[in-house]
């Protein structure tokens, strides 16, 4: 059954908006060009984007040749602000940024163990209004949080974790009572993937596994274009995987000798030290990632700790390709950052010969920031939807994106 006119409209505008939001500013003339549209048809849609507020001329094309001059349209990127917010154990990172992602400001604050969780709620979110105001008026219209732990498939919700703190959860619940923006919440492994699928590591790969590689380790699992969540949000908690090399097993409510306790930072401070390679520790930066660039700098038995590092990585990155074949497995987080290509090659050698699956290791590009650069990927498709969705500008948001891409 064709479009009736009204719907063949949204699809207009929504697609010629897609397009200016991913190559930039255009003229009528390429809009019709990429679009496929009569010119009249893309005069109308420009003309009605222009007056919903969502396209305006920002310059002139064709200086170089004889004629007038053509009109160049852009998104109206400071009609509305964005937020992201990477929320660790013992910190939160914010940043604020417009419609298309360019950031406008950033800011950063420890909260230490110690911190009552109503003071580190009031901190937290009182760090992400100071952030906002200092991005400009705008209105903030989504905020995207990557968290650690599970995230409630159905409701969306961050679930109470044991091992995590405690403000984590009561943030999450401030922020969507106290700001008339969209909260949106998922966890940090998969926004990383995220954001590495879409402006990092895996841009040509719709399937692959994330490794995360920091404080801590998880994995991402993202087939076909999608993350993948399980039943209860718990794909990918690698940390509770039983390996070989540990003492004891891991149990429901501790990772202690899963392979988080081959792989996570501690762990892996410790492996360096045993080969002379000393790693700093209590910054925000995990200090194997320190160890692991001291090591390829040629600092202590280094051969012989990257090649221990290569062949515990390769023990959960096996467990992993061995059930879902990726092809690809991606090592992220600062840690992954820190080793590069190198890295990734030793552990793709030593999987290779663990495995009859053929299957590509890369590094990462993002490192640490992926977290961020996901929330707020999350946060920018949100208030585009609402947006640019359907042709009724200021639409509300989902509370989370459970269950999205």
């Amino acid at each position: 059954m064709p479009a009736s006119p009204s719907t063949a409209r949204a699809i207009n505008d929504r697609l010629a908006l897609r397009l200016l939001q991913q190559d930039g500013p255009l003229t009528a003339t390429q809009l019709k060009t990429l679009t496929g549209l009569s010119r009249p048809t893309v005069a109308d849609l420009v003309e009605r984007l222009q007056g919903a507020g969502l396209v305006r001329v920002v310059g002139e094309a064709g200086a170089e040749r004889r004629g007038p001059n053509a009109r160049l349209y852009g998104i109206v990127a400071d009609r509305a602000h964005l937020a992201a917010l990477d929320v660790r154990t013992d910190s939160l990172a914010v940043v604020v940024a417009d419609l298309l992602g360019a950031t406008l400001a950033e800011a950063t604050l420890p909260i230490g163990s110690e911190t009552a969780t109503d003071d580190a709620v009031e901190q937290a979110v009182a760090l992400l209004e100071r952030t906002a105001r200092r991005a400009g008026t705008a209105p903030l219209h989504s905020v995207g949080i990557g968290a650690p732990g599970l995230i409630d498939p159905v409701t969306g919700e961050l679930r109470d974790t044991t091992g995590l703190p405690a403000w984590h959860r009561r943030l999450v619940r401030a922020l969507q009572q106290r700001l008339p923006a969209g909260v949106l919440v998922e966890n940090e492994t998969n926004l990383a993937a995220v954001a590495e699928h879409r402006v990092g590591a895996a841009r040509d790969h719709d399937t692959f596994v994330l490794l995360w590689l920091g404080h801590g380790v998880g994995a991402a699992i993202m087939l076909d274009g999608k993350v993948r969540r399980g039943a209860s949000g718990g794909a990918g908690e690698l940390g509770f995987l039983p390996v070989p090399g540990t003492i004891g097993i891991p149990s429901a409510v501790s990772c202690d000798g899963g392979f988080h306790s081959l792989a996570g930072s501690v762990a892996l401070c410790e492996l360096a030290a045993a080969h002379g390679i000393a790693a700093p520790s209590g910054g925000r930066e995990p200090g194997a990632a320190d160890a692991v660039r001291a090591a390829l700098a040629g600092e202590g038995d280094s051969e012989a700790f990257l090649d221990a590092l290569a062949d515990r990585l390769a023990l959960g990155a096996a467990a992993v390709v061995s059930v879902l074949d990726p092809g690809c497995v991606l090592l992220s987080g600062e840690i992954g950052l820190a080793g590069g290509d190198a890295l990734a090659a030793r552990v793709e050698e030593r999987l290779a010969v663990m495995s009859p699956l053929r299957t590509e290791v890369r590094a990462g590009l993002l490192g640490g920031t992926a977290v961020l650069r996901g929330a707020l990927l999350a946060a920018r498709e949100a208030a585009q939807d609402a947006l640019f969705g359907d042709g009724s500008p200021g639409r509300g948001v989902p509370s989370s994106i459970a269950g999205r891409a």
